[in-house]
């Protein structure tokens, strides 16, 4: 087990909530990182913004652009985009009917090889959405990185596909520091 830094107390002290919740998988847990508690905090997407660019980097070296689902994902991939200098592009869950009628939004052009971003997987589901939607526009898609690995299939759903998942944290760890004191919200 590895050892939870002052970057995931952070995130346990801002974000877990305990209680009764349905997740986007339809499955239910008693506990919940809400990403919308930590990526609104701007010393924390910050950190996790550069914490999130050193893991792209690592996974995907050959990486020219990011890449992350609507809508969570976003913030932080900003983030990572301004730490790593590498642009991003963001996928909607469906073409959009008005405007230019994009699914996929920013510019990229066919063969580029890029890196997922995402907040918290639990299935994997969000993430095999995108990286059917980016490979359907051409582009390549190997390795994923995250915030937190739920530890609940997400990992195997995306080696399925062809990518892997590396993360910040794990919920083992996390849940294991919980243990050691930190009071989750209600």
């Amino acid at each position: 087990m590895t050892v939870v830094d002052e970057l995931g107390h952070r995130l346990l002290e801002v974000a877990l909530l305990e209680g009764d919740f349905t997740l986007r998988s339809g499955k239910r847990s008693r506990w919940y990182l809400d990403k919308y508690r930590f990526e609104t905090e701007p010393e924390l997407l910050r950190e996790l913004g550069t914490r999130l660019a050193v893991a792209t980097a690592e996974a995907e070296r050959d990486a020219v652009r990011l890449a992350c689902p609507v809508l969570g994902a976003v913030v932080l991939t900003a983030s990572a985009s301004m730490a790593s200098g590498l642009p991003f592009i963001i996928v909607r869950d469906e073409a959009k009917g008005y405007g230019t009628g994009n699914r996929i939004e920013g510019t990229f052009s066919p063969g580029d090889l890029v890196c997922l971003v995402e907040d918290v997987v639990t299935s994997g589901g969000a993430l095999g959405e995108t990286v059917e939607a980016v490979r359907s526009a051409g582009l390549v898609v190997r390795h994923a990185v995250c915030v937190v690995d739920r530890e609940e299939g997400g990992a195997d759903a995306l080696a399925r596909v062809g990518v892997r998942l590396a993360s910040l944290y794990r919920a083992a760890e996390l849940l294991a520091t919980r243990e050691e004191g930190v009071t989750p919200h209600r």
